[in-house]
């Protein structure tokens, strides 16, 4: 791709891992203080989807 998308496309597996470990940490802290147990897990499960997606978009 070239132009201004191009640009994006680059930058979208960093901006996706930054993401998975921002949910990652934030996952953890709920899970570990006993917060909620729920969303925890749920932003845990999304941070390994992130991951997922970023390493099939880098095949």
């Amino acid at each position: 791709m070239n132009g201004a998308l191009g640009g994006v496309a680059a930058a979208a597996p960093a901006v996706a891992m930054l993401a998975a470990f921002a949910c990652a940490i934030g996952g953890g802290y709920l899970l570990v203080k006993r917060r909620q147990r729920l969303k925890g897990t749920l932003m845990l499960v999304m941070a390994a989807v992130l991951v997922g997606n970023v390493l099939i978009w880098t095949l």
